[in-house]
């Protein structure tokens, strides 16, 4: 028996991937543009949005006959035992294949945002964490371990991670960013990509692009960016995530901007991406994007008619379920209104990322290959160390902390007590066992006062609830304030409920009017502070609140970003001081909750002025963070050397520990453009390194500037590098400065392309 072309993996993907093309009808091609959503409850809350009206029925016996493009999220539709799951989803696998001419399987796709949203799998810190610890390293060996899970359960493709800069932190989606500097967005996120892809798991680019800067901050709602801050803050972390990530996937956003829905713009999908940026995987559709260009954008008249403006747009794969790729198409590629040629372009990209992927051989199996832990002992230490590496100190004015280790603790509020304080939206508990109660949560989340009580076993603690996360009650107060008077200290735990569309203070569709603290929170607060009783606030949120009411008024202030299922005792660490806290922020603190939107990506006018009585200001800036140890910073710089356009520089500190314990400190480094031909943000990141160091250790930390890092849009849209003077300085924070180096440009404006440097080179070596 002679095998098909298209069967032989010793030719060429492309070869066989051309020769199967050309066997298949046109409804076995449009069949691997849409995806199947197997287990979607259209009754009750769902997890995507408006996902019962836009879920379709269809037999799917008849469906499958003529193949299947992917398999949506058959661990993070409801509860399943993983290795049950694994088992079923080989089943599916075997009758679609089955089914078909062909034999070919579907893709199967999962989120895995903050781990696997599967039940029983590991619950990481969100992305917001991931920001904090400003560790790509760490992040880059999480998603290793993620992806591993996901291959284990047969899964191929992840949707993540997200990319978006954060704009404006009433956004509820906030949680699920890195943070809003694009620079930070685009390391962090490309190390994410890097680990998953490393594990045979498809990268997917989320959300392109624009989703965050939404007007108002409102899911959805329309973007209004400008052409410059499109290309110079959104667009930046998905390029270094396609070219030094490696990703093999992009997921279009469901907003518009500037009245042209990301879904259905061949500028941004075809044009930018693919022919500009040489990106050669799938486009695949947020969960009903398409049926959106009809039913929300009403840019299309029918679900045709959104078939074909998408297809032509870039879109390769309708997800999560079919509405518009399957049978309107067909019919419309029949009566002439669609060209075949759109259906083939796509099919041949799926197609491709299949042979990628080994589906389209002869000895493929679905079959699990070994047992499945979705939440192993490694999973957890990792989980651990970077739940540590992510807890910012933001303030400890009198050095309260440390705690005493015998001290009389009152914890207080509605966070201490609840281990889903712990988790983001997209983790499962949150995500979808919230709609199961009568199912065990699958996995070990001690809260932070079990934590602390573990921390601590010399302590007295003792607890009082307070008030709910977002409801009116303050019948809590009294027994609160009476823990806390009869106490050395108190830990006020504070923050957010994760949620989706409502159903929580923080996650998609959580979107929020101003940044003061959610509820009575805030007036339990200064019922606690006004007992006299040094206040520690501890907060566990997925976005930053305003905290100037009470600056200069306690004793510390602790951030975590949903630390995850270890994040209890992470937090309870840096309390007692068994973890010097090493994060930094990832987004500003504000001082008071409104006036917003505010990121300190800002030009000379969005700064405090004269001539407006808003002062934005952040009580905290981006990249601020505190430790229980001291650092002295140490360089040595040229009187303003010269470099050439297209030349570099190589900027230099020493950074020793002169405290008595071991201790992080993470050295950045922004650029300041005095005088350009647009305005310029007063100060970006351009680079970062951790340094961790014990008493008296030293290191040198050399980071490799190229005149590529200056470079913006201009007034015609070129991206390019001036000539003329620059600032780089050396800081701990986006406002402390430490050391500041003045550099002149010379030569030509120089116009860059897609081979542009990205990156900032790094190296660290001892100091004796």
């Amino acid at each position: 028996m002679t095998t098909a072309p298209w069967r032989d993996p010793a030719l060429p993907a492309a070869a066989r991937v051309d020769d199967l093309l050309a066997r298949m009808t046109l409804q076995e091609k449009t069949a691997q543009l849409y995806g199947v959503w197997v287990g979607a409850d259209t009754d009750g809350d769902g997890v995507a949005p408006l996902q019962r009206e836009m879920t379709s029925d269809y037999d799917w016996d008849e469906l499958i006959t003529h193949g299947l493009g992917q398999l949506t999220r058959s661990f993070g539709t409801a509860p399943v035992d993983p290795e049950l799951g694994a088992r079923a989803l080989a089943r599916a696998q075997r009758r679609i294949a089955a089914a078909g001419r062909f034999g070919i399987p579907a893709v199967a796709h999962e989120e895995c945002l903050a781990g696997f949203t599967a039940w029983g799998a590991t619950a990481y810190p969100v992305p917001l964490a991931w920001g904090a610890s400003f560790d790509p390293a760490l992040v880059e060996e999480m998603a290793r371990r993620i992806g591993a899970d996901l291959r284990a359960a047969g899964v191929h493709q992840g949707l993540a991670p997200v990319l978006d800069v954060v704009r404006d932190p009433r956004w509820g989606r906030v949680e699920e960013t890195i943070g809003e500097d694009p620079y930070l967005v685009g390391t962090i996120g490309a190390a994410y990509v890097r680990g998953l892809e490393s594990a045979g798991v498809v990268a997917t680019l989320k959300h392109f692009a624009g989703y965050a800067s939404s007007v108002g901050a409102r899911n959805l709602a329309p973007v209004r960016a400008g052409v410059r801050e499109f290309a110079d803050v959104t667009l930046p972390p998905f390029e270094m995530a396609l070219r030094e990530g490696g990703a093999r996937s992009v997921m279009a956003a469901y907003n518009e901007t500037d009245g042209v829905p990301a879904s259905a713009d061949p500028a941004l999908l075809t044009q930018l991406l693919r022919e500009e940026w040489g990106f050669t995987g799938t486009v695949v559709a947020d969960y009903f994007g398409i049926g959106f260009l009809e039913t929300l954008h009403r840019v299309a008249g029918s679900p045709a008619e959104a078939a074909h403006a998408a297809l032509a747009a870039g879109i390769d794969v309708e997800l999560p379920t079919l509405k518009c790729y399957g049978k309107p198409l067909v019919e419309a590629v029949r009566a002439g209104e669609v060209p075949e040629a759109l259906i083939d372009r796509a099919a041949r990209r799926v197609l491709l990322q299949k042979c990628e992927l080994g589906l389209l051989d002869e000895d493929w199996s679905p079959e699990p290959t070994a047992p499945i832990d979705l939440d192993s002992a490694a999973n957890r230490t990792l989980a651990r160390q970077l739940a540590e590496k992510s807890v910012v100190l933001l303030d400890n004015p009198d050095g309260l902390l440390p705690l005493a280790p015998d001290a009389r603790i009152a914890v207080v509020g509605p966070r201490a007590a609840d281990a889903l304080a712990m988790l983001g939206c997209y983790s499962f508990p949150s995500h979808v066992g919230v709609l199961h109660p009568e199912v065990p949560m699958g996995i070990g989340i001690p809260t932070l006062l079990e934590s602390l009580r573990a921390e601590l076993p010399d302590a007295k603690v003792t607890f009082a609830e307070g008030c709910d996360v977002s409801g009116p009650d303050r019948a809590g107060f009294t027994e609160a304030v009476a823990r806390a008077s009869e106490s050395d200290v108190c830990v006020a735990v504070l923050g957010d409920r994760a949620g989706l569309f409502g159903r929580g203070t923080s996650g998609e569709g959580c979107d929020v009017a101003d940044l003061q603290l959610p509820g009575v929170q805030a007036e339990l607060l200064d019922a606690l502070v006004s007992t006299g009783v040094p206040v520690v606030l501890v907060l566990l949120t997925g976005r930053p609140y305003a905290l100037g009411r009470w600056h200069g008024r306690l004793g510390a202030v602790v951030q975590a970003f949903f630390p995850g299922e270890e994040g209890g005792p992470a937090v309870a660490g840096v309390l007692s001081g068994r973890v010097n806290p090493s994060g930094r922020l990832p987004v500003s603190v504000p001082r008071m909750p409104g006036g917003q939107p505010w990121t300190y990506l800002q030009p000379p006018l969005g700064l405090a002025d004269e001539v407006s009585s808003l002062d934005p200001t952040p009580l905290y800036p981006f990249g601020h963070g505190r430790s229980y140890t001291c650092f002295t910073w140490e360089t040595t710089q040229s009187p303003e050397p010269v470099i050439d356009t297209d030349g570099s520089y190589d900027v230099t500190v020493t950074v020793r520990n002169t405290g008595d314990r071991a201790g992080t400190e993470v050295v950045q480094l922004y650029l300041h453009d005095p005088v350009a031909s647009v305005t310029r943000p007063d100060v970006r990141l351009i680079a970062y390194q951790r340094l961790e160091l014990t008493p008296g250790e030293a290191s040198r930390v050399t980071f490799r500037f190229h005149p590529d890092l200056s470079a913006f849009t201009d007034r015609s849209g070129r991206r390019v590098v001036e000539p003329g003077a620059l600032e780089l300085r050396l800081a701990a924070s986006s406002a402390d400065v430490r050391h500041t180096t003045r550099l002149q440009l010379t030569g030509p404006v120089r116009v860059l392309g897609a081979g542009r440097r990205l990156s900032c080179g790094a190296e660290v070596s001892g100091v004796g």
